[in-house]
Parts: C-alpha cells; sequence; structure tokens
C-alpha cells in the first residue's frame, strides 16, 4: 500500500508574527502507524524540503513517545525535510491521502487549488481521504457529485472550545468546527484534547493532535477494508 501524506509549508501565524507550522505529533504519530503497518510513504508540501514545524507542538509539556522516536530517527528527519512539491504529484499510484494538522495549514492548503483537485481525485475515484485536528478544515472548498464533500458526513476536527483555549480564535481564518457545520457537515466532538476519530464511508477526520494516532489507525484498517471489499462507498 501507498499513502501520500501532505503537510503545510505556511510558517506564520495570521499577523500576530508568530510562527506556525505543522504540528509535530501529527505528522510523527501518523508516519510511524503507517511505517510500521508496512506502508509506503510519499511526503509533499507546497514549496517541497522541510515543511515548518510549529515551535509550540515541540514544547516540554507537548512531547509525545512519537516525537521521541522520531528525534531518534535520522532517516525519518530526512525524510520530513525532503518532502516532495505537492504540483510533483498526483494522485495516481497512491492508495490514499493523508492530511496533518496544526494552524499552518488554514493559511496555504486550505486555499490551494492544488491540494484541493488532489482530495477530489482521491475521493472521486473511489479512495479514502482522511485529516486531522486543522486539517479537516481543509475540505472547505471539497466537492462531491456537486456538493461539498463533507454534506451528510459525520465528521470531527479542532473543535471552538480547543481554539478558544489556545487563545486562537480571533486570528485563525475560520473556525474548523463552524466551517464544517456551515457546510452540513454533522460534526461530532469530544471534550478538549481527548482522542477522537470518525470514519464515514470513505473520509476519516481526527479532532486533535491527541487523535492523530486514531486517525492514522483508521485509516489502516479502511484501507484493509477496502482491499477486501472493493466496493465500499
Amino acid at each position: 500500500m501507498k499513502i501520500l501524506m501532505v503537510f503545510t509549508s505556511h510558517d506564520v501565524l495570521g499577523s500576530t508574527g508568530r510562527k506556525t507550522g505543522f504540528w509535530l505529533e501529527e505528522g510523527a504519530a501518523p508516519y510511524y502507524v503507517f511505517r510500521d503497518a508496512g506502508i509506503e510513504l510519499t511526503l509533499a508540501s507546497p514549496k517541497g524540503g522541510q515543511p515548518p514545524v510549529d515551535p509550540k507542538s515541540d514544547l516540554p509539556e507537548n512531547q509525545t513517545p512519537a516525537m521521541a522516536r522520531f528525534k531518534k530517527d535520522p532517516d525519518a528527519q530526512k525524510v520530513f525535510a525532503t518532502t516532495r512539491k505537492l504540483s510533483d504529484v498526483s494522485s495516481e499510484g497512491f492508495d490514499t491521502v493523508f492530511y496533518p494538522g496544526g494552524h499552518g495549514p488554514m493559511w496555504d492548503l486550505a486555499e490551494d487549488p492544488i491540494s484541493i483537485s488532489l482530495i477530489e481525485s482521491f475521493y472521486n475515484s473511489g479512495r479514502p481521504v482522511a485529516a486531522v485536528c486543522h486539517a479537516p478544515g481543509l475540505l472547505r472548498h471539497v466537492s462531491y457529485k456537486g456538493a461539498p464533500i463533507v454534506k451528510g458526513k459525520r465528521v470531527t476536527g479542532f473543535t471552538n472550545t480547543e481554539e478558544e483555549e489556545v487563545q486562537l480564535t480571533k486570528v485563525v481564518p475560520f473556525l474548523v468546527e463552524d466551517e464544517l457545520k456551515r457546510l452540513g457537515g454533522l460534526f461530532e466532538k469530544k471534550p478538549n484534547w481527548q482522542s477522537f476519530a470518525i470514519t464515514d464511508g470513505r473520509l476519516i477526520t481526527g479532532q486533535n493532535p491527541a487523535s492523530s494516532t486514531a486517525g492514522a489507525q483508521a485509516l489502516v484498517k479502511l484501507l484493509s477494508e477496502l482491499r477486501s471489499k472493493p466496493s465500499a462507498a
């Protein structure tokens, strides 16, 4: 099996002057879930090369076992440092696409026509799409059969109360929870920072950084199911 992971290239947190990017746990944890399952990975980002890491994600209080493993793994670090340019990849040859979150993607990937087209290419051809934390917000311009891809689907993502807790409600370009609801998504959530992932058909979404492992595991499970039953909707 082959998975494409798409990271942000955006590193500025709105007009705050602070740095952002992808959340390290949301890259590292899924990376090892996929690698340990024997899945072949390709990493991409709009600009290629090293995607920016949100410095807050690497604070002492945010360390996780996957991050510790990543920091001792020079091979993995090299893979992350040499992502392919998004415009140079297509959905061809991949079984699915996985989007880690962090605040960065809300500024570049959410509005990127290449990313939007890529997601539609996967989904329209019967392949799954997975996104965690802020990345479900990247589905805001994605359509399926003339309607928003999330319409009528059970979905989750970074919640309004989680955004309030990190005091970025007025900084982000949109609120993930509100946007998914506006598009007709059937939004569900757990209490702040609890692991929670939803699989609805071929769409997988995770609520927050703690959900990145569960989201990745759900994708591996779904891929196995689809291989044994290709007609799954």
